[in-house]
């Protein structure tokens, strides 16, 4: 395959794709079979709250399950996980883990009957299943969010069609396409998988045409079905923050304090708030992400990813509907975290104040902090103002999440300090 970039172009304003929902989609309710006796989104307008005593339900079983069962059950709820692992983190703070297929809309359906309310903690559920399970239960944040988000093509698409900034991107289906990507784009760029990456996966940069032929053995040769690729222009940033808001039924939202994050290796490695940049740019990213939770129809908790550039603009470039990795340190250093806003937002509770009480940063464990052994996690909490939180996984290994470090303090600078300090005394020197 012969790749070229013709002369680079500047892309029409709102020129990105539109993109249906694409033929044969496997999260398609048409290409799966939903029992005959549930109606279509029977459920979603329920609008009485879900009062403490009934039973929540989390569509996967990860650390951001495990915490938002455990803010459930402080509150008095019964929490049950769906999960193809009985050993996964969620296991240690939910009343029950239904170890089955997120796969098959008729199991989830079953399980979910004993449902008051669902939700989920990570984005790549089959929709088709989310949509089969909104018919007998309520669904927060609803599964046409999840249909939007999980698929960077139509989250790009919807961004643009409501006409928030972001990267200039194209839908890449082809190796034709792919050249024409380029030309209309430019070099450096970023091909990325549409759904499926995170932390860093799915995605190779390109500087120069050379980098084409690799770019595409590496991901256009291997695309699943017709999710495609998405290539994205280069942002030469200043730097990254996350803004996490929540939405209630009544349409209300509560929006935290951005969070500045540092990434190594691709994967967040601390984040610290309030983020030290100009009110004007908080101001106007706590309004754009609370714009998003609107547009998008979230009920529940979302997070809008933003690159800040060097002149100072704002680009949203991905959003979570879900808690975020970033948002950790609100369990300590905010009169609600953001857990406890997710339960508030699926019961149709009112929102929780969002109001930061202390300065604070969260440092990411990662199986590389026990390179040289059992973690010393007693020198690491002699640190003053820091908590530690274990997510039980059982195996660690470069580059996995194993558990995170928040430390408050007077001043930012002091709490990253100590969540570095902690975080380096705990892997005895290797992780710094």
């Amino acid at each position: 395959m012969t790749f070229h970039v013709l002369p680079s172009r500047p892309p029409p304003p709102g020129d990105s794709p539109r993109l249906p929902p694409p033929v044969g989609d496997v999260n398609s309710v048409s290409s799966l079979t939903i029992p005959a006796n549930v109606a279509p989104d029977a459920v979603s307008t329920a609008t009485a709250p879900v009062l403490p005593g009934r039973t929540l339900g989390v569509l996967g079983g990860g650390q951001l399950g495990a915490m938002f069962a455990a803010a459930a059950r402080r509150m008095g709820y019964r929490v049950e996980a769906v999960s193809d692992h009985a050993d996964c983190p969620a296991a240690r703070t939910c009343d029950r883990v239904h170890v089955d297929s997120l796969d098959d809309p008729g199991r989830l359906v079953a399980i979910g009957r004993s449902f008051a309310a669902a939700t989920y903690e990570f984005e790549n559920i089959p929709v088709a299943a989310a949509r089969a399970l909104a018919a007998v239960v309520p669904v927060r944040p609803g599964p046409e969010v999840l249909f939007t988000t999980q698929d960077r093509g139509r989250e790009k698409a919807f961004l643009d069609r409501h006409r928030f900034a972001c990267v200039s991107n194209r839908m890449v289906r082809s190796a034709a396409e792919f050249n024409a990507a380029v030309a209309a784009i430019g070099l450096p760029a970023v091909l990325k998988t549409a759904a499926s990456g995170y932390d860093g996966k799915g995605q190779v940069r390109l500087g120069v045409a050379a980098d084409m032929e690799e770019a595409w053995t590496a991901l256009g040769a291997s695309m699943v079905g017709t999710a495609g690729l998405v290539l994205e222009g280069w942002i030469d940033f200043d730097c990254e923050i996350s803004v996490v808001a929540a939405r209630g039924l009544d349409g209300a939202t509560a929006v935290f304090e951005p969070s500045l994050n540092l990434h190594h290796r691709h994967i967040l490695d601390l984040s610290v708030a309030p983020s030290g940049l100009p009110a004007g740019i908080v101001a106007e990213a706590r309004r754009t992400a609370s714009a998003i939770l609107e547009a998008l129809g979230v009920v529940g908790v979302a997070c809008v990813e933003f690159f800040v550039t060097r002149d100072g603009r704002l680009l949203v470039n991905e959003i979570a509907p879900r808690p975020h990795n970033s948002g950790h340190l609100t369990i300590e250093a905010c009169e609600t975290s953001q857990f406890e806003q997710q339960v508030r937002a699926v019961c149709g509770l009112p929102l929780g104040s969002t109001r930061q009480t202390s300065p604070a940063a969260m440092a990411n464990i990662l199986g590389d902090c026990w390179e040289r052994g059992e973690p010393d996690w007693a020198a690491a909490l002699a640190v003053p103002g820091v908590s530690l939180h274990l997510y039980g996984k059982s195996s660690p290994r470069a580059g996995r999440k194993m558990g995170h470090l928040t430390a408050v303090a007077a001043t930012v600078d002091e709490a990253l300090a100590a969540a570095r300090l902690a975080r380096s005394r705990a892997s005895r020197g290797a992780v710094v």
